[in-house]
């Protein structure tokens, strides 16, 4: 018999992200060195296996061996998993391929049922694929025994076989300007006040740092369709655009760091993974708060729009965050190559072609330029650069406009002007 069906799903969602990470981490050490020649490395087999089945590896001399593979992963002569890194490949010389150390993936685990059951699939999937797998909890001082609170997540992870296991502590201050990892507010980066987004900021500079340190490359969050859909209910309270309705992506953060394999996956799913796997998880009391925005929505916004609309809108919600982010990101790339078409020979934005422009179109490019001038994404709202696109579609002769980060923009001669000062 195999696992619950629930267990089953969050091992398939994270073992389909491994995967993906694997591909592009064979892609990093092709050009570390020539790879191994003969029959074994030209095998028909499928990509990353032997004829037999079994997970090859490549030795110190270039050539292709096969390890006995075990429940978890390739095995050594002893039943234990194959050495890395040095110890591994032995000291190159001339013609040799030094295999690259095993990637090591983290998991940010706040003790909760999402972030739990996320762990547990990381630490039955990744040894599995030849992947360490670790973890990492971040105190964020914000509750009495937060620190106990760390301390036990910790040993939770430990429980689970992953290493390297940390807790962090960061300071959060009370307001934050920069978007946050995957997520975008007020018309693509609008300013965030309020100590969740503090919170939030303080969060991804500790696992950024975490992850640098332990040379990790990717960190795993927990985030579900549920988690979606309040997001891209919370950018739409907020009037912005559609890539603030896009909520958060799949794969976000510098060269991909985060990744978020639950986004398709309901709340009440993971929630029972967890149970039947008897996994203790901590419910953080923030979480059922009024005084929080997201509490307030999540306890009483959604039951009353699933009361009113019937069941269902979590999905579409999420649903809608697809497309959305779909439809962005082609906005965004069309954007990026017109921007060279609307400049004049000294650089200069042309007044006549940006009118021509689709409004959606030219609103992207002003918004680049105003940030490539200096003004902060984060203070940078849809009403500034409403104001801006004026300039083009509503020319009487006005002044300049003023814009964060001490940034003017002002029509001159048939040429919008965006610089500091």
């Amino acid at each position: 018999m195999g696992p619950h069906p629930a267990v089953a799903a969050i091992r398939l969602a994270v073992r389909r992200v491994l995967h993906d990470l694997l591909t592009e981490h064979s892609r990093v050490p092709d050009s570390a060195g020539p790879h191994p020649t003969g029959p074994t490395a030209t095998s028909p087999a499928a990509p990353g296996r032997t004829p037999t089945g079994r997970t090859p590896h490549r030795s110190a001399t270039g050539t292709v061996t096969t390890a006995p593979t075990g429940p978890t992963g390739p095995t050594g002569p002893n039943g234990g998993p194959l050495p890395t890194g040095p110890a591994a490949s032995g000291a190159a010389g001339p013609g040799t391929y030094e295999r690259p150390p095993t990637p090591l993936v983290l998991v940010a685990c706040s003790g909760g049922a999402d972030s739990m059951a996320l762990a547990s699939a990381l630490a039955f999937e990744a040894p599995r694929l030849g992947i360490r797998a670790g973890g990492v909890t971040v105190d964020h001082g914000l509750q009495p025994s937060s620190a106990e609170r760390a301390e036990d997540v910790v040993l939770r992870l430990r429980a689970l076989g992953l290493d390297p296991v940390e807790a962090t502590s960061v300071t959060v201050g009370r307001e934050s300007s920069s978007p946050a990892h995957g997520t975008a507010y007020a018309g693509g980066g609008g300013r965030r006040v309020g100590p969740e987004a503090a919170a939030r900021d303080a969060r991804y500079a500790a696992l950024d740092a975490a992850a640098a340190r332990h040379g990790a490359i990717a960190v795993l969050l927990g985030h579900t369709r549920d988690d979606q859909a309040e997001t891209v209910l919370l950018g739409l309270a907020r009037g912005s655009g559609i890539r603030s309705l896009s909520g958060m992506a799949a794969v976000s953060g510098a060269a991909g760091r985060y990744r978020r394999p639950f986004l398709h996956l309901d709340r009440q799913t993971v929630r029972k993974a967890c149970m039947v796997q008897s996994l203790p998880v901590w419910d953080d009391p923030h979480n059922a708060d009024p005084a929080y925005t997201r509490s307030r929505l999540r306890h009483e916004g959604l039951p009353a729009l699933e009361k009113a609309l019937g069941k269902g809108v979590v999905e579409a919600l999420a649903r809608t965050a697809r497309l959305s982010r779909d439809d962005a990101d082609a906005l965004d790339s069309w954007a990026h190559q017109a921007e060279s078409a609307v400049r004049d020979a000294a650089g200069l934005l042309e007044c006549a072609k940006l009118y021509a422009l689709p409004p959606a179109v030219r609103r992207r490019v002003l918004r680049r330029a105003a940030i490539e001038a200096g003004a902060p994404a984060g203070s940078l709202f849809a009403r500034h650069i409403e104001e801006v696109d004026r300039l083009i579609t509503g020319w009487r002769g006005q002044g300049a406009i003023n814009l964060p980060g001490r940034v003017v923009a002002r029509r001159q001669g048939g040429r919008l002007v965006i610089r500091q000062g």
